[in-house]
Order: C-alpha cells, then structure tokens, then sequence
C-alpha cells in the first residue's frame, strides 16, 4: 500500500465522498488484476518454462531501464514523503511550540528512521521469503483493522458519504470530479507496468509454478478492501467528529487539503485509553513498511542485474557492489521526500507524474509484450520529449483548476502511442505488400518480355565490388561493419541451381574470421591465454541467389555483457538486396582446461570500438 494509494483515498473521499472513493479504488484494483492477467499469457507465450517470465523480462526491460529506476524512485518518495507528512507532523507539529529548526531535524531523523527499517526488512526478506514477512505483518494489520472497525461502524458514515463536493468553503466543485477521474482512471490501469515490484513478483510467482492471475486477483481484492476502509474511516470523520473536522490550505496552489484528516482526529485522543489511535497509526506504518521492504528487494534484484551486464566503462570504475546496493537509492529517495517536506509539497505533485509523464511509456510497454510491430527500437527522445511537455500540461491544468489540461496531458500519451505503433503497422504492411506486388508483377509474361534487359556480354572475369574504396582481399571496414565479399560458384549451388543453405553460415563464419584477424591482429593460437567458441548461432534467410553472384557480407559487434559477446551479421546479394540476416554468441574459455572465463581484456579493447 504505497503512499499515493493510502493518503490520497482520504483526499478523493473528502472531495467527493463515496464518489470518488469509489472512482480512485476501483481502476487501482482492476489495474492490478489486469497486469497479473496479461503478464500471465507473456509468461505461456513465450518459451522458458518457469524462467520464461524471467526471460522475456530481460530483453523486455533494456530500453525502459532508466524508467523503470525513475518509476521506483517516485513511487517510493512519495510514500515517504506522505507518512512524514500525514502521520508524523500532525503530531509532532502541536509539541513544538513554535520551533521550526527542532520539527524539521525531526522530520529528518523521521525520514532515515523509516528507509532504515525498509532496508533491513529487505535485507531480512528476499523475494523468496517476502511473503512470510507480508503474511505476518499482514496478521498485525488486520488485528489494526479490526480494533477500529470494533469502535467505528462504517457502515454509519452520516453526511460525510457526500464528501465535501459542492461546498461553498472549498474548491471541489462537482465539475472538479471529472478533471481527476480520467487521469486517475489512465493512471491507474497503465501504472503497474513500469513497477519493478510487481514485475519482480510476478516473476517469482511463475517461477514457484503458482497463477499470476489468480495471485493479482487477489491481490487487487485485498488493495481494494483497504483503500475502501481507509476512505471510508475519513468520510466517518467528516460525518461524526463531534469537533468537526480540519484540512489545510496550500501556500502554493490556494487548494484545500485533508490528507491528514483521519491522523488529526485520532491524534486528538492519545491521551485517553482507548486503542484506536495506537491501531490506525500501526495500520498506517506497516502499509508503507511492506511498501519500503519491497521497494528495496525489487531495486536490488533490477540493479544487480543491470550492473552484472554492464559493461560501461564508467561503471567498471566505481565498485559493482556500491552500484548494486539499494542503500545509495534509498538516500537519494531521502532527499527528494525531504525536499517535498521542506517545499510544502503535497502527494499530488508527485501523483502528476503517474497521471502523465509515465503514461506514455506505460502504454508502449503493454503494446511492446503484445502488439509484434511495436518492437522496434524505443525513440528515447520523442518519447521523453512528449513525457515533459504532458507532465507541464498536466500540473498547469491541476494548478488552474482547468479539468480540459487535465485530460489532455493523460490522453495525449496514449494517443501518440496509438499513433507510433499504427504508422510503424502501416509501414511495415505497405513496404510487404509493395515487395508482394512487385514480384507477382514481375512473373507475368508481359511484363517480362517488357522488362527483359539485352544479354549481357559472356564475363571473361571476376569483378569483386567496390564499396569503401579498393576492394581488399582480407575484408575491410565501413564504419562499424567488417565487410568481405566473395563469388558463389557451381560448388556452392544444389541441384536447384540456388546457393544451398548451408553454406550462408560458411559464409558468415569466414567473415567472422577475417574480422578476428583485422581486430586482433596479434592474437596466435601458440600463445594465447584463451580460446574464443561460438555459444549459438542464429539465421533468417530472405531471398535465394545463385552461381556467379556476388555475395557480400557485414558483420559487427551487436552487444557485450559479461560472459558473452554478440555479433550481427547481414548477407547481400549482387543488387545490394539482402539475403539474410541473423546473429551468433560467443564465450570464451580458458586454453589449459577449456574452463569459461569472463570477456578478456584483450578482446574489449580490440571489440568495444566497433560496438
């Protein structure tokens, strides 16, 4: 229960009641069952076994890393963020008399005192054992739950079920509904895909041969329960305070504020015997524990691995445990959710974030897991550009109170997402079907004998091509590529009279091995520490060629991590049209006892410039 979904509930319900309380926890449930539903077909689509989530996840998530980081990073400031301002200063706040130095030092120690305890519950709780640690705090919470449902009949709710719409004292306006309806709503559905936490514990739960779907529809049951009680207990305030009932008012926005509602009523009462405040106060801190625990093993689960494949060489320069750690994260987290204390910030400045600037990459996730088209490579800049500017359309229609900016800034990443991945369709189907057309045209026997070129002069010789000046005999370099060509002969062919299959690879390897030889020049076999072995080989044959045409052949340096080089390679007819494509892996292994080493240093320097 992160701290958007346990202060903003008594928010929404104090503005528009059971309204809005319903509008905010209903998306938020189906957003969960949704991501546990979909992700379970990825894990059966695609090959693995138990590690096939796991898998998929690893290609899935390179180019939305920093997403995610920032996503997680978000979301775990503002849940430390809204505890400190919700729960603790309402309290602190009447014990100080008036000395702002003392609150805020004490609103600092607040901060560390809780990330220090979500870092020990991580470290104490694995992924593996998280749910034994959840299960038993879960037990403490319902034992909250039930000590105030004991005291309070929220069935009961009096005038507060209408919340505070409509008042002439405040801002909400019932016209005001509709401006974080849609947001909350786009938000909301899209939201869990960029949460490392979920994606983490979907991953163990495929793993453990359990159902993703069964265990998120659950899951969404539970949030939904809890985000119902915890609205309904503020609506119960505002309806039977018999001192009424108290909110703020921002200095930066002019708008009315109660998220601390429920904090100021049962602060109230601390003096006295009874153990509600004691229970709604544990309630508040074990549902942002769970969350802190969690955010602390899903961040080192993602930054181990990411670091672990790295090859970066700024990154090779600070020590690889530093990075891995959550704890420099956790700091990071610190100082923003001081900073929004400090700024008088209220949760939803963080919440505009998730209603537009993480839409858009959210959407383009879901559409990569399902929609074949929308796998090409992620276009960082228009769709970090378009984040920002929704992000500033947003928060501007938030601060004017204009629901138009509102809409516009969560439905416009939608709509250019839409837009990518259809045009990209379009095309893709426009250029298949012009190659269609194309070669079906060239068959009929008209346009044969229209098309048909005068018959060349019998070749006395061999002409290799010219690409990137003289052709060289041992292969050349254009730009990142190594390229070597070569003239397939009779030898080459089958009965057909095409290039049989089989010798695309002899190809690929020749020019693999030429490639060596022009990047390690000093590499001999008499002396060398290692040996290089390929780990696959993988190949999508295009088109056919035959006897006498040139065949010419790139290959690069596709992708490094630790164990493993991948190289690229794309083979090209006489016309320049492509034959084929694919990629192969390399390991490496020791030259005494074939033991498998990491990348040595000697192939990095010779590889990494033409990565």
């Amino acid at each position: 229960m992160w701290g958007l979904g346990l202060f903003f509930s008594v928010q929404i319900s104090f503005m528009f009641g059971m309204k809005g309380l319903l509008m905010f926890a209903i998306p938020n449930a189906i957003g969960l069952a949704l991501f546990g539903c979909l992700t379970q077909i990825v894990a059966k689509r695609h090959p693995g076994g138990h590690e096939s989530l796991a898998l998929f996840f690893d290609k899935f998530a390179k180019p939305f890393r920093l997403i995610f980081y920032i996503y997680q990073i978000v979301a775990l400031s503002l849940t430390v963020f809204a505890l400190v301002k919700y729960l603790f200063l309402p309290l602190f706040l009447p014990t100080q008399m008036g000395t702002p130095v003392l609150l805020g030092l004490s609103m600092t120690m607040v901060v560390f005192v809780l990330l220090a305890m979500g870092c020990l519950f991580g470290e104490e709780f694995g992924i593996g054992k998280i749910k034994a640690g959840h299960a038993l705090l879960g037990a403490l919470l319902l034992v909250c739950v039930g000590t105030i449902l004991f005291h309070h009949n929220l069935f009961d709710l009096g005038k507060g079920i209408t919340g505070a719409a409509g008042d002439p004292a405040y801002d909400h306006s019932p016209n005001r509904f509709w401006g974080y309806a849609i947001p909350l709503v786009v938000g909301l559905l899209v939201g869990p895909w960029l949460d490392l936490q979920h994606w983490q514990r979907a991953i163990q739960i495929h793993r453990e041969e359990s159902s993703i779907r069964l265990s998120y529809l659950f899951g969404g049951v539970i949030f939904f329960l809890l985000l119902l009680f915890h609205g309904s207990l503020a609506m119960w305030v505002m309806g039977h305070a018999a001192d009424g009932f108290s909110v703020r008012k921002s200095s930066l926005d002019g708008l009315h504020y109660a998220h601390d509602l429920v904090t100021r009523h049962f602060g109230g009462a601390l003096d006295g015997n009874s153990l509600v405040p004691i229970a709604y106060f544990g309630f508040l801190t074990i549902c942002v524990l769970t969350t802190l625990d969690s955010g602390y093993v899903a961040l080192k689960w993602f930054l181990g691995r990411n670091v672990e494949r790295s090859e970066n060489m700024l990154i090779s320069l600070i020590p690889k445990p530093l990075i891995a750690s959550p704890i420099p994260t956790f700091l990071i987290i610190g100082v923003i959710a001081l900073g929004g204390y400090f700024g008088k910030f209220e949760v939803e400045y963080f919440m505009v974030f998730y209603a537009s600037f993480f839409v858009g990459y959210a959407a383009l996730a879901i559409a990569r897991c399902f929609v074949p088209n929308s796998q090409q490579p992620l276009p960082q800049i228009r769709m970090f550009s378009m984040a920002c500017l929704c992000l500033v359309v947003f928060a501007f229609g938030y601060m004017v109170k204009l629901n138009v900016l509102m809409y516009l800034g969560s439905l416009l990443p939608l709509v250019y997402v839409v837009w990518l991945v259809t045009t990209t369709d379009l095309l893709r189907l426009v250029t298949e079907k012009a190659g269609e057309v194309t070669r079906a045209a060239a068959e009929i026997p008209a346009i044969k004998a229209i098309a048909k070129p005068e018959t060349p002069a019998p070749r006395t010789e061999v002409v290799a091509p010219v690409s990137a000046g003289t052709h060289d005999l041992m292969g050349h370099f254009e730009g990142k590529w190594f390229v070597y060509s070569m003239v397939a002969t009779y030898q080459d062919t089958n009965s057909v009279g095409n290039v049989y299959f089989g010798m695309y690879p002899l190809y690929v390897g020749k020019t693999r091995e030429l490639f060596f030889n022009n990047a390690m020049p000093d590499f001999d076999l008499k002396t060398t520490k290692f040996y290089i072995l390929t780990r696959s080989f993988e190949h999508k044959f295009v088109r056919e060629t035959r006897e006498f045409d040139t065949i010419t052949v790139k290959i690069k340096v596709g992708d490094f991590n630790r164990k493993f080089c991948t190289l690229e390679h794309q083979i090209f007819g006489s016309e320049g049209q492509l034959l084929g494509k694919g990629k192969q892996s390399l390991l490496f292994v020791s030259s005494k006892d074939y033991g498998l080493l990491d990348i040595p240093p000697e192939v990095y320097s010779a590889f990494m410039k033409y990565l």
